[in-house]
């Protein structure tokens, strides 16, 4: 019994990984956490920085440092935390992609 019910939660697991994956929203749903601080799709309208159009290795390894403790944050290195490396790679990647407006 016990282990159909492994089985069963593996199943379920393995599901769950490949729904996200076949999202195609899913970076620009995780990087809409972002707006409450940086503005939507990264454009700030003034007092933090804007992230829209920066370089995606570069947003990628600050969001690294913060959630490493590497680099000092009053409240990002808790918020990268709740990410995986990857999600953090799509996130870095949707914000890349948006256009900087002039």
């Amino acid at each position: 019994m016990k282990l159909a019910h492994a089985f069963a939660l593996t199943c379920l697991l393995g599901a769950a990984g490949v729904a996200a994956a076949a999202d195609p929203n899913l970076a620009r749903n995780l990087a809409a956490t972002c707006a409450n601080c940086h503005g939507t799709d990264g454009r700030s309208v003034g007092g933090m920085d804007s992230l829209a159009g920066e370089p995606r290795d570069r947003l990628l390894q600050k969001l690294l440092a913060f959630k490493s403790g590497e680099r000092p944050a009053t409240i990002m290195h808790q918020i990268a935390r709740g990410y995986s490396d990857e999600q953090l790679a799509l996130i870095a990647g949707h914000l890349a992609a948006q256009r900087v407006r002039d």
